[in-house]
């Protein structure tokens, strides 16, 4: 532990108490990388250092970790530039002074999953770095590397590897090159006829007979021990672990006028894995322990836990023996006088990962050695505290003033937030920044103009300031890229703020009204349809408007937007600042109902009625709204099969006129066809539309017909209509449908329909059409099904969902099935499975339909009203059995 915390120390009486500081900056950190440079030059270049001694410890690593957003990476490309030359240096950081000899050489690789980095790329990204610097080849290695990549990438070139990855670009082309000359060299050596490129396996072979008998003509390459053996395995990825052996030798026989020391930065290695998953973190130690004339600088989310025996048997090297820098507790500066050498190789940067929230606390205050503060609190502080480190000390104070004042602390005295942190954080910014500050913890993620906006400023440069500070994170890939740490905001918004320039009520509602309004403008100003854009300000301007009490505005056109496209992303909304309670605004109700829209897809439908039914009775929503919210209930009383009441709020919303009357339209339309009525529902589908989805209520009537060629043109002609207006949601349904059309008649047209029906789901959240095109499955299947175990899990899924109508069409495409084997008892089952669902009066003709199939007589006469009458819809039902039939004959 370095220095003492002089505060914690003199907040108690007892002298036994052991009160430890912990602090950072990047001037010291400079400072940590120069000592450890200067003290690993020294190593490897007195005598008696050899790189193939493979058991002494390890003290090339130094480890920088902090949580994300601190300036990691930020540090990491600093050290990069500074060790290259002065001109990327910080000033105050000062000048190093290296030996001229060996070279250092830094080597920078962003191992971030976005990154796309393998052990493979990194291996190589080292060679090519030395390539670059050397301009010379380093056989014992490039034979290896050679003969890896003829096994692992057959018929790819190694520079066309390079090139289109972009390496080629940052480092030259140097390496294909020197890895040519390497083996003419030694093919030229052994006396091998032929080109050396079509012959890697006979000159790998040929080098490893040699050097096992120590012949001349590979006398080089024979001081290499262990080349032989890595030559004879198997060249996997597990082999090339070992491969950066021969480069660290290759770098040891270097001319010392040429002599250089690689420092290799591996930026984000918390992407390595997990603690439960260190497949690359174990290759990755290898690369550190077999070159042990290179220095590794490590930045990352954690400390690193090879000094710790635990992890024996997870990876090949491990406990203090082994790593003696890496023990212990992570150093927050300088090594101080008395620090051992090798030692403190672990850094802290800002904030802590959840362990070293912990472990800080243990080490923080002890006595007699022992942790003062007990594993349970020690958890509960380091959850609330997110990793700050601000945090963690004034809980230390508060522990120790509780224990001053003979209380036994408990979690609860930690679950509010220290107005310090507010003081503290607010302490060195500029009024700008300070105003803007609070503007943005109003916000979840925000950018430079929508915090500028909701701040009421003139000018960008305050928040250009602003997010350079430790407590914004930055996310370039997300939708808005900065938010700020979640303590501070929390801090924000609820501790009592006592500085002089603190907001009032009034304050805060402004910002609030301001800061929707920027969202709103960025949602309407931009370019084209972007759904990303407008479910992220859905997300946070409705969460604005609960909590603040504003007028909906522009997020009733925004949830109009978001309803069109039938797309169905959640809207997760954060907790309520102030209570939880009934519907209290009009942006309550409105995020109840898109929420109860969205969560439709994964709810029964009788939860989606009673949902929106409490909209509808809350009545804080315009009419409008209202008639989503009424429509939307109606369609859940279809898919339930509650007929009636879903008749009558679909002609409730029809005869309002309003932007849903033509979808209630289709509504009604619908329920004439599932009552049987074909005459009533083929009347009002020739006057729907496009605003109404005509083609596609077309479409399932002539299905319900058995007219599938007229069935397949109303569906395609529904999809190019949805992808002339841009509508993927209605794309995908209009498809999903074409494909259950072609399942039924054309089983290998169905496979490219399925197939594209699927492409378009793919991130949509449609759960009733995502069921259509699992029934297109089956029944494409229908006849050559093994068992109807999918069938009965279907059906349970669909009967989750509370669809009746996915769940007709399923037995419809069971009856088939069975139609076509001719089991007419089985279509009997089905029959009355589709009487049951019928009962209410919904779908009835899919019982007869089941009939016409298997040919078997109806019981009694049908209500069903047939547009061309019962003959020809029997007919044509018949024939598709009949031509399932013929094409499994002719194909078993």
């Amino acid at each position: 532990m370095a220095g003492r915390d002089l505060r914690a120390l003199f907040s108690t009486n007892d002298r036994q108490v052991e009160a430890g500081e912990a602090f950072t900056n990047r001037q010291g950190q400079w400072q940590i990388v120069q000592a450890a440079l200067a003290e690993h030059l020294a190593r490897i270049t007195a005598p008696g250092f050899t790189v193939e001694d493979l058991e002494a410890p390890r003290n090339n690593i130094l480890v920088m970790h902090g949580v994300g957003g601190i300036g990691k990476t930020t540090l990491s490309r600093a050290l990069e530039a500074s060790l290259v030359g002065t001109e990327g240096r910080p000033a105050r950081w000062g000048e190093p002074v290296w030996p001229a000899r060996p070279t250092l050489l830094p080597v920078r690789i962003d191992l971030a999953r976005s990154a796309g980095v393998d052990f493979e790329r990194v291996v190589l990204t080292i060679r090519l770095a030395l390539a670059a610097h050397l301009n010379r080849p380093l056989p014992a290695f490039d034979i290896a590397l050679r003969r890896y990549w003829e096994h692992q990438h057959p018929g790819e070139s190694l520079e066309e590897y390079l090139r289109r990855g972009g390496l080629a670009a940052k480092f030259g082309k140097a390496l294909p090159q020197q890895m040519q000359s390497a083996l003419s060299d030694v093919a030229q050596a052994l006396l091998l006829p032929g080109t050396v490129g079509s012959a890697i396996g006979s000159l790998t072979g040929a080098l490893t007979t040699a050097i096992r008998e120590r012949r001349q003509t590979v006398r080089a390459l024979a001081g290499c021990a262990r080349l032989a053996d890595l030559l004879d395995v198997e060249p996997d990825v597990d082999a090339l672990s070992y491969y950066p052996h021969l480069l660290a030798w290759e770098l040891a026989q270097l001319p010392a006028g040429q002599a250089v020391a690689p420092v290799i930065l591996l930026d984000t290695f918390e992407d390595t894995g997990t603690r439960t998953d260190r497949d690359l973190e174990r290759l990755l130690q290898r690369l550190v322990w077999l070159m042990p004339g290179s220095f590794f600088i490590v930045t990352g989310r954690g400390r690193l836990q090879w000094a710790d025996p635990a992890l024996e048997g997870q990876l090949d090297w491990t406990g203090p023996t082994a790593w003696p820098g890496l023990v212990g507790q992570a150093v927050p500066g300088p090594r101080t006088a008395g620090t051992p050498t090798g030692t403190g190789r672990q850094v802290l940067i800002g904030d802590f990962s959840p362990e070293d929230c912990s472990d800080y606390l243990a080490r923080r205050l002890t006595r007699d050695g022992q942790p003062l503060i007990d594993t349970d609190l020690r958890t509960v502080i380091a959850e609330r505290s997110h990793g700050l480190p601000l945090y963690l000390d004034l809980a230390v104070l508060r522990f120790l003033e509780l224990r001053r004042a003979g209380r036994t602390a408990a979690p609860a005295d930690f679950g509010t937030d220290f107005p310090a942190l507010l003081t503290r954080t607010l302490a060195d910014l500029t009024p700008d920044e300070r105003h803007l500050l609070r503007a943005v913890s109003l916000l979840d993620a925000f950018d430079l103009p929508v915090a500028t906006a909701a701040a009421g400023l003139s000018h960008l440069s305050a928040a250009a300031r602003l997010v350079e500070r430790p407590f914004v994170r930055h996310d370039p890939f997300a939708l808005w890229p900065y938010h700020l740490h979640a303590l501070i905001r929390s801090t924000l918004r609820t501790a009592d703020d006592a500085t002089d320039d603190r907001w009032t009520d009034t304050d805060w509602q402004r910002a609030a009204a301001r800061a929707l309004a920027a969202l709103g403008a960025q949602w309407q100003t931009s370019n084209g349809p972007d759904r990303r854009l407008l479910v992220g300000c859905l997300r946070q301007g409705l969460a604005l408007a609960r909590d603040h009490r504003l007028d909906l505005g522009w997020l009733t056109d925004a949830a109009w937007a978001y309803t069109d496209d039938y797309v169905w992303e959640p809207l997760p909304l954060p907790a309520r600042e102030r209570g939880e309670g009934e519907l209290a605004t009009a942006a309550d109700a409105l995020a109840e109902l898109l929420a109860a829209l969205a969560r439709r897809q994964h709810e029964h439908r009788s939860v989606t009625a009673s949902r929106l039914t409490r909209v509808i009775e809350a009545s804080l929503l315009p009419t409008e709204l209202t008639d989503m919210a009424l429509y939307y209930r109606a369609k859940a009383h279809r898919d339930l099969g509650q007929n009636d009441a879903s008749r009558d709020g679909m002609r409730l919303v029809a005869d309002g006129g309003g932007r849903l009357a033509p979808a209630a339209a289709r509504g009604l339309a619908h329920l004439a066809r599932a009552a049987g009525d074909f005459p009533t529902a083929l009347s009002a589908a020739t006057t729907l539309g496009w605003p109404g989805r005509g083609n596609r209520v077309l479409g399932d009537i002539h299905f319900a017909h058995g007219d599938m060629r007229r069935t397949a043109a109303a569906f395609t002609a529904a999809r190019t209509e949805a992808e002339q207006h841009g509508n993927t949601g209605e794309q995908a349904i209009a498809q999903a449908h074409l494909a259950l059309a072609y399942a039924f008649t054309d089983p290998d047209q169905a496979d490219d329909e399925i197939a594209l029906a699927e492409q378009l789901l793919a991130g949509l959240d449609q759960r009733a059409t995502t069921l259509t095109v699992k029934v297109a499955a089956l029944a494409r299947e229908a006849g050559t099904l093994a068992d109807l175990d999918g069938a009965r899990a279907l059906r349970a899924e669909i009967r989750a969902a509370g669809i009746t109508s996915a769940e007709a069409v399923l037995e419809l495409a069971i009856a088939l099935h069975h139609a076509v084997l001719g089991e007419h008892d089985k279509v009997r089952t089905v029959i009355d499975r589709l009487r049951a669902l019928a009962e209410r009066g919904d779908h009835v003709y899919y019982a007869d339909i089941a009939h016409y199939m298997a040919g078997l007589p109806l019981p009694a006469a049908s209500p069903t009203t047939w547009l061309d009458g019962l003959d020809a819809v029997q007919t044509r039902w018949r024939q598709l059995v009949e031509a399932r039939q013929t094409r499994i004959g002719e194909h078993p």
